[in-house]
């Protein structure tokens, strides 16, 4: 018990820390220049309470439940040696988990021109095919570089053919689909995996599965543009009612469509599969101990509370609190503002993502400490700092988001052809993980409340902020990637031309 205690406090410390200043900015501006009614604020501060604890329990969940069972099945389907059971388990499990991914439910209510379960299950697929693809690429020891670009080539030469209505939903598609629940059960099965490699590049090459599974969502709305006429969507319908005292404050909390059943009943819903793959594989493949088995079970019961007290901390507190204040500050004589705060919150606010913290600590464990969690999250803050800069710049001034993906995945791409292997990997991977369950709740909220006020198109001018959290890691993780080539390639030339060659592939054993 005593154990539990210090894992759980150390956890809740990492939560508060990410958290705190995040909730401290959104407070201030609550206090000077976007006042919000007293009920929206009290749901913010208990919201923000529910965050920090599920955040907590969820972190320490997957570091006993969730990656554990991805490294076993991605591990034992692996060494069975049939390519056709790898391919058939790696679209199964991509498609179950995608279907119960609490983001994408988020994004689907909100686009009246596809119904909810085409779109789901659409973008389901997508996440399927390209995770069979993914782990193909590890097993054939294909390069991720080049998939990347080819896949990117056709999702721009698809989009000319698509109405530019759909272009953000899809890009934003992209990154919802990687979110608590889909990052570390993927990556996880990555570590399983290239753990049957015996090459010295297998647990390198574990990284880049989140980011082909990003490919494959974007491709599928895409097609859906081609099938579906785009309509306005109305947000005002998805927005908690305001409350007048205490105690519908509390009932709301207990709201059976928006509250803690809700989300009980959700995330429910979304273990399920998780958990019928982990017991078909207990009884027909793994045989874990006792002790191993239930420390598992036990896990699972932490990521539980810790995504259900989460999701309904940030749906709740977060979403309205964002809505209100994107109205506010954009009806500000001077709503330029909107630019260094929006810049301000996305620093912080990336750390508060859950599947964050799995990304960086696989990347430190991995690479023995070569990549620090530290720089992860600088690079990751850099990022969001810039992205949401960017969508400001694009609410304020109606430029189509293609003007911000074009170059930006240009650069990203031009980029590979001259890091180590494993930052274009790892920085692909975190355009996923970054866009997660905060950014869909928070995030697109506070761009609705701004274009709702700035008279703009939703579909066209409010999507699309997902999409650029999701694109500007790519490029601050891959430029961090080319710094450690430059600081580090002097010494190892030092050495003999090996080890400077191991420089332009693999700086990280």
């Amino acid at each position: 018990m005593q154990r539990f205690k210090a894992i759980f406090r150390e956890h809740f410390m990492d939560s508060l820390k990410s958290a705190l200043p995040v909730v401290i900015i959104i407070i201030a501006l609550c206090f000077t220049i976007a006042p919000i009614p007293n009920g929206t604020f009290l749901a913010f501060l208990f919201g923000a309470a529910l965050l920090i604890v599920g955040i907590g329990l969820f972190n320490l969940g997957a570091q006993t439940a969730m990656i554990p069972i991805g490294e076993h099945i991605g591990a034992h389907i692996t060494k069975t040696r049939r390519l056709w059971f790898l391919i058939v388990m790696a679209l199964l499990i991509g498609i179950f988990i995608t279907v119960a991914e609490p983001d994408l439910q988020v994004l689907a209510g909100q686009i009246p021109a596809v119904p909810n379960a085409v779109l789901v299950i659409s973008v389901a697929v997508g996440v399927g095919l390209f995770l069979v693809v993914a782990l193909l690429r590890m097993l054939f020891y294909i390069p991720i570089s080049r998939i990347l670009i080819v896949c990117y080539a056709a999702v721009f030469g698809l989009a000319a053919f698509v109405s530019h209505d759909f272009w953000a939903v899809a890009f934003d598609a992209g990154g919802v689909t990687t979110g608590p629940m889909t990052v570390p059960f993927i990556m996880s099965i990555g570590m399983g995996v290239a753990s049957i490699r015996s090459d010295k590049h297998a647990s390198n090459d574990s990284f880049g599965l989140v980011a082909l599974s990003s490919v494959g969502p974007i491709l599928t709305v895409m097609i859906l543009g081609l099938l579906y006429n785009p309509t306005e969507s109305s947000y005002a319908t998805l927005m908690p009612a305001v409350t007048a005292n205490s105690r519908e404050l509390g009932q709301q909390f207990m709201d059976a469509s928006i509250g803690f059943p809700h989300y009980f009943k959700e995330i429910l819903l979304a273990f399920a599969p998780v958990v019928v793959f982990f017991l078909m594989f207990q009884i027909f493949g793994l045989h874990l101990k006792k002790r191993q088995f239930l420390k598992i079970v036990i896990g699972l019961v932490y990521t539980f509370l810790g995504l259900v007290l989460f999701l309904t901390g940030v749906n709740i507190g977060f979403m309205p609190a964002g809505y209100y204040l994107g109205g506010l500050l954009s009806t500000l004589p001077y709503n330029w503002v909107l630019i260094p705060i929006a810049m301000l919150i996305g620093y912080f606010l990336v750390t508060a993502e859950p599947a964050v913290h799995v990304l960086n600590k696989q990347v430190e464990e991995i690479s023995s400490g070569a990549i620090p969690a530290k720089a992860m999250r600088v690079s990751l803050s850099i990022g969001m700092c810039v992205s949401l800069g960017l969508s400001m710049v694009r609410l304020l001034t109606g430029i189509s988001i293609m003007w911000f993906l074009v170059p930006g995945y240009a650069i990203a791409l031009t980029l590979t052809f001259f890091v180590p292997k494993i930052f274009t990997a790892i920085a692909f991977d975190s355009g996923g993980v970054a866009s997660g369950p905060m950014t869909a709740t928070f995030l697109l909220p506070l761009a609705i409340g701004v274009c709702n006020q700035l008279g703009g198109t939703i579909m066209t001018d409010a999507f699309g902020v997902v999409a650029m959290v999701a694109m500007t890691p790519l490029i601050t993780i891959q430029i961090m990637g080319f710094a450690y080539k430059v600081r580090l390639k002097p010494a190892l030339s030092a050495q003999g031309e090996e080890l400077a060659e191991r420089a332009d592939t693999d700086i990280i054993e």
